[in-house]
């Protein structure tokens, strides 16, 4: 439900030379409105958000709360839903062209959900945050004392001022904390682990020991559940150097993107300022990176989305024991890459499959040649052509040892992944409806091994 506050405010978009968000005069009433709602006083009949997964987002509240609590935003700006395998995903949109560092929204601090805030309201919860110690999870304290605000603002109803924004927030989550043991046998052991990973976070993020929660909130694990998805997949960090976990209407309706378009900022008030960070035309969405780009199957674990948009993915070479020399060689999930457009390889995979070949032959002496070579470029900055051409002789020696062994893994992992996917086909996507994401997360890697097995070897 949403209540009419009878304000007038004021919603103009003041631009000074850096492009920034002037913040709005003392006059405008937004905090006070803000405030209005905050104090209403509960009553028995209440409505509550439905978590269930089938459950309608009301965005037409949502934007009308916005604006009523002084949410100002650039012109031209549009929610654009789009189904995406039975599932509405919602993303904001330019009409008009932005230049670089226009001012997109300014968010008034009261808005935001913040970690920092939740533990001053709530105080230290000793009881609970033992067992988080217990469990391993001290560092995701930001989360849990987030996850409890969210809880208890869902426990006041229509009654909470954030009542029209939780109503918006989906239900619905393909993430690893929302797939099922079975979805976990059907994706490739990367991103399985990555997806029981978030599992186990839900899991010590235990809610019964806080006392101010009901028995019946503390005892939902629906419940508990939507509450970490909220927290997980829409609050990022402040870049203050205050460690503090946000969530910010509005502004969280930015989806993530290869290339950032939007950024966030706060002012010395903590009021949300978002600009452009490079020309944005009209009809583009709105982007921000979420995290490496380059890593599909983290975001698909951690988000639950597919970033068909990602120029490259890990090459899922996993070695059994990875020393200083590997790592510094580039053995790392984002610097490992086979790049989809083009099935180029990435000059980090060569040197490792290189010094797996030099270590399995028993050629120490030529392998210590080559990493102190590799040490030396590192090093060189603009005298690198001897240490260059000692790289390049060792790889045209042992090109044939490494090619094969490139094409030895693309051939193992390309029947590994259409055994993963086979356990899919003729299941009820009704019983396990986020098989559909995963198949295409699964035709993804595969069609980027492919394009490295065609570029290198026809």
């Amino acid at each position: 439900l949403f209540v009419n506050v009878l304000v007038t405010i004021q919603i103009q978009l003041a631009i000074v030379e850096t492009a920034a968000f002037v913040s709005p005069c003392a006059n405008i009433c937004h905090n006070a409105d803000f405030g209005r709602i905050r104090g209403r006083k509960c009553s028995e009949l209440q409505q509550h958000v439905d978590i269930s997964e089938t459950a309608d987002r009301d965005l037409g509240s949502l934007e009308e709360w916005a604006s009523v609590c002084g949410v100002q935003r650039a012109s031209g700006l549009q929610l654009v839903g789009e189904t995406i395998d039975g599932i509405l995903d919602v993303s904001l949109v330019t009409n008009e062209n932005l230049a670089a560092n226009s001012p997109v929204f300014f968010i008034p601090q009261e808005m935001i959900l913040s970690s920092n805030q939740a533990v001053q309201e709530f105080g230290r919860q000793e009881e609970a945050e033992a067992i988080l110690y217990k469990n391993g999870a001290e560092s995701e304290l930001p989360q849990y004392y987030l996850m409890l605000k969210i809880l208890y603002e869902w426990e006041r109803g229509d009654q909470s001022p954030w009542f029209p924004y939780l109503n918006s927030l989906p239900r619905w989550f393909c993430n690893g904390a929302g797939m099922t043991a079975f979805c976990y046998k059907c994706i490739p052991p990367l991103v399985a682990s990555l997806a029981q990973a978030e599992r186990v976070r839900l899991n010590r993020l235990s809610v019964k020991k806080v006392p101010f929660l009901s028995v019946e909130t503390r005892g939902n694990p629906d419940l508990w559940k939507w509450a970490f998805q909220i927290v997980s997949t829409r609050s990022f960090e402040a870049d203050d150097g205050s460690d503090d976990l946000r969530i910010v209407p509005m502004a969280d309706l930015v989806n993530h993107g290869t290339q950032a378009s939007v950024e966030y900022t706060y002012d010395a008030s903590g009021n949300c300022l978002v600009q452009t960070t490079r020309d944005t035309p009209a009809g583009s969405p709105l982007s921000m990176i979420y995290s490496d780009p380059t890593n599909p199957s983290s975001l698909l674990a951690k988000y639950g989305f597919l970033d068909e948009s990602s120029p490259a993915t890990f090459c899922k070479i996993f070695l059994p024991h990875v020393n200083d020399e590997l790592v510094n060689l580039g053995y790392a999930h984002d610097r490992m890459l086979f790049f989809k457009d083009s099935g180029e390889v990435s000059s980090e995979v060569w040197d490792v499959l290189l010094y797996q070949v030099l270590t399995e032959q028993g050629q120490l002496e030529q392998r210590n040649e080559f990493y102190q070579a590799h040490l030396c470029l590192q090093q060189a900055g603009g005298n690198a052509d001897e240490y260059e051409a000692i790289k390049e002789r060792i790889h045209e020696q042992y090109y044939s040892e490494t090619s094969s062994k490139l094409w030895e893994h693309l051939d193992t992992f390309l029947h590994e992944l259409n055994e993963l996917s086979s356990k899919a086909y003729g299941r009820s996507f009704d019983k396990h409806p986020r098989l559909p994401l995963i198949l295409r997360h699964n035709e993804f890697v595969k069609n980027t091994f492919l394009a490295v097995q065609k570029r290198y070897f026809g």
